[in-house]
């Protein structure tokens, strides 16, 4: 039986705080297809072709209420429209790769998947310098090192794709059988927490995480939930806007 390269297992390890949190997030979204209506068939699909956790129990909600399609497309886009923003901040990494293969990787991206990776590589580059690709394969294993930060990433964004379809799986299999006691959705916010609270490191981001946190808290009655991206947009500027007063 094949092995994971070394890289690919150090990404498994590094989702491994991440997939508990995503286990309550996919019961939540396998009990809410359910509720709204849809067939296991078409719920299950749903995971595992769109797999995009926060547009995924809004487009849900929007179907449960019989929303028009057209509103339910452009509220599933615009929730994820953060995606343009990580692909932009990670795609540095992987110019050296296929077009096909890029393609392959955006298909996995998700905020986890995201801020791990860009933390691991941002520290690799800051470490080794321009060559900080030759470290990627880490401190384990050995000291073997593949050079592939592909396989970083894919161990940390597939993990958390297999954690999801299953508990999503398992939400639709249990359907209404979860109790409220257990407090699945608490546990979705605080993923997110987990993994913003290591990202505030100097002045820059910590007035962008505070101001953006306000911005959607207050935009979350907003049409379409339009909130999170206006709230990222805001919460970029405010960070740039203190980067440049600093500065001078």
């Amino acid at each position: 039986m094949p092995r994971l390269p070394p890289t690919a297992r150090a990404g498994v390890r590094a989702s491994l705080p991440l997939v508990v949190g995503v286990v309550p997030f996919g019961l939540v979204a396998g009990v809410a297809a359910v509720d709204a209506g849809l067939s296991p068939l078409a719920a299950f699909g749903m995971s595992v072709v769109v797999f995009a956790g926060a547009s995924q129990l809004a487009v849900i909600d929007l179907l449960g209420r019989d929303a028009s399609l057209v509103v339910v497309v452009l509220t599933g886009v615009i929730i994820n429209l953060r995606m343009l923003m990580y692909s932009a901040s990670i795609a540095p990494y992987f110019q050296r790769y296929r077009t096909r293969w890029k393609a392959v990787l955006a298909y996995f991206l998700t905020d986890q998947a995201y801020a791990v990776a860009v933390a691991r590589f941002q520290a690799r580059v800051g470490e080794e310098g321009e060559d900080g690709e030759r470290a990627e394969a880490g401190e384990t294993d050995g000291g073997h090192d593949d050079g592939r930060r592909d396989y970083f990433y894919l161990g940390v964004a597939a993990s958390i794709w297999v954690v999801w379809v299953v508990a999503t799986a398992v939400g639709i299999g249990v359907g209404r059988g979860l109790p409220d006691a257990w407090g699945l959705d608490f546990a979705v916010p605080l993923v997110f927490l987990a993994l913003l609270v290591p990202r505030l490191e100097d002045g820059e981001t910590a007035a962008a995480g505070v101001v953006a946190g306000l911005v959607a808290l207050f935009g979350s009655g907003l049409p379409y939930e339009l909130g999170l991206p206006l709230a990222a947009v805001v919460g970029v500027g405010v960070g740039l806007v203190v980067e440049e007063v600093r500065d001078r």
